[in-house]
């Protein structure tokens, strides 16, 4: 992966209190737990629009997001920003917390890639393929395997119980291997063809015009999110920075800055 020069790389089981007031009483400090690219940049964006408004954004770059949903449930931390909505959904489930969808901001294509080939259908007979191993984007990577004519899934396969033993046929030949997400780029060069989200491919300083040989479309239904616990859904504060994020001026930096490979959510 390539280097990266974060903000702030905190254990988020420090964090401490819900949100709170700056010296200023007038201004309010909201905590943000983020991945690096693109969440990180884009927060960074609208930090000075959101400090015209009173509102201080403490920001927390995070690698491992193991415990942020914990802690925004818990309130801990008022917002992150880093996942889908059916991930969500599963760590809702799992660990019993409390999050609701506060707003789609952008989009992280899925999308097949590869060192070696240049299309899809240079794929040969038994491609070693890697894919992401958390169930909701290992759904998302079978599902592009369907979509490019290698399987057919089973018709009960869903983000919540998608692995390879979900794969009812091989329509083409492929071993496929099951890794955690943060594995897949840096091992990549053991396989035919990875399956991961764009900015994944952007934080190794993989060139996504060269490699990219198959992709979600820009109707994906996983958007990433502002995450909160379900009460603070009509925070003024949250409201304010969910719709600083969907403006025209993000739209505009995410066009410029990740030429496709981040889309803005409608």
């Amino acid at each position: 992966m390539k280097a990266k020069k974060f903000l702030t790389t905190v254990c988020v089981a420090l964090f401490t209190g819900s949100i709170s007031f700056a010296a200023d009483p007038n201004k309010v400090v909201l905590k943000i737990a983020a991945d690096a690219v693109p969440h990180t940049e884009i927060i960074e964006l609208v930090k000075p629009d959101l400090e015209k408004k009173g509102i201080t954004i403490k920001l927390y770059t995070v690698i491992d997001t193991t415990l942020v949903n914990t802690q925004t449930s818990d309130g801990e931390l008022d917002v992150n920003y880093f996942q889908h909505v059916p991930y969500m959904k599963a760590q809702v489930e799992d660990k019993r917390l409390r999050l609701a969808n506060a707003g789609d901001i952008h989009i992280e294509p899925m999308g097949i890639y590869s060192d070696k080939y240049k299309s899809i259908s240079d794929l040969p007979s038994n491609a070693k393929i890697a894919i992401c191993n958390d169930s909701t984007n290992e759904y998302r990577g079978l599902l592009l395997l369907e979509k490019a004519g290698f399987i057919r899934l089973k018709k009960s396969t869903t983000p919540y119980n998608a692995s390879i033993r979900m794969i009812g046929k091989y329509i083409k030949p492929l071993k496929i291997t099951e890794l955690d997400p943060s594995l897949v780029t840096r091992v990549r060069d053991q396989f035919d063809a990875y399956i991961v989200w764009s900015s994944k491919i952007i934080e190794a300083g993989i060139d996504i015009k060269k490699t990219r040989i198959f992709s979600e479309r820009e109707d994906s239904p996983f958007a990433n999110i502002i995450a909160v616990s379900p009460k603070r859904l009509n925070d003024p504060a949250i409201m304010v920075l969910v719709k600083a994020l969907k403006s025209d001026k993000v739209k505009k930096f995410i066009a410029e800055k990740y030429k496709g490979a981040v889309m803005p959510a409608n």
